[in-house]
């Protein structure tokens, strides 16, 4: 069996299409972590929760004993998008600006609640149910120093996982003839950034 606990969309049909013999389940993981030099990661607070599709029921048993928080979610399309549409406009503002959350939401307030927006159309078309009004909330109430994982990788001068987020919302939108033009804004920035 295979959990990836990754970002994004596409690895599961990589994994399964590499891996036909395994059983290939989506995971996502919610933690505040990152790396601090190859093969090390710091875990930053106490935020470690781990969500499961069906066919991880064993895998779910054996990870609560360890301390994570473990969760079960019925629908693999939307156990994946429930991340990225709170993940996706977390990484690509943060990262654009080169900033914490707090003076992006300050400075890009529209670009913010635009990019939500986006994510959840996208999210929707691909079957998913996401509530933009919530993820906002979210996003609001995350403390004002808070930085993403992409931001950080790109500070580090470390390839940042934009094809895995805003590259995956551009290809959903395109899928399905969704419209995002603040997304493909923020992307296109972040791509132009000098490495």
């Amino acid at each position: 069996m295979l959990v990836p606990l990754l970002n994004g969309l596409d690895h599961l049909q990589l994994l399964r299409e590499r891996y036909p013999a395994a059983r290939t389940v989506a995971g996502s993981i919610q933690v505040a972590a990152h790396r601090t030099e190859p093969g090390s990661v710091r875990h930053e607070g106490t935020l470690a929760e781990v969500t499961l599709a069906p066919g991880a029921e064993d895998l779910a048993a054996a990870l609560s004993g360890t301390g994570l928080t473990v969760a079960e979610h019925p629908d693999e399309c939307r156990l994946l998008w429930a991340k990225l549409a709170f993940l996706a406009p977390l990484a690509l503002l943060t990262t654009a600006t080169g900033g914490p959350l707090g003076p992006a939401r300050e400075q890009r307030a529209e670009q913010l609640r635009a990019v939500v927006d986006e994510v959840a159309a996208v999210a929707r078309a691909d079957g998913a149910d996401p509530d933009p009004v919530a993820v906002l909330q979210q996003l609001n109430s995350l403390p004002a120093q808070m930085r993403s994982s992409m931001q950080r990788d790109v500070e580090a001068g470390q390839p940042p996982e934009l094809d895995a987020i805003g590259g995956a919302v551009l290809r959903a939108a395109a899928r399905h003839g969704v419209d995002v033009p603040v997304t493909r804004q923020l992307v296109e920035e972040i791509r132009a950034r000098p490495s």
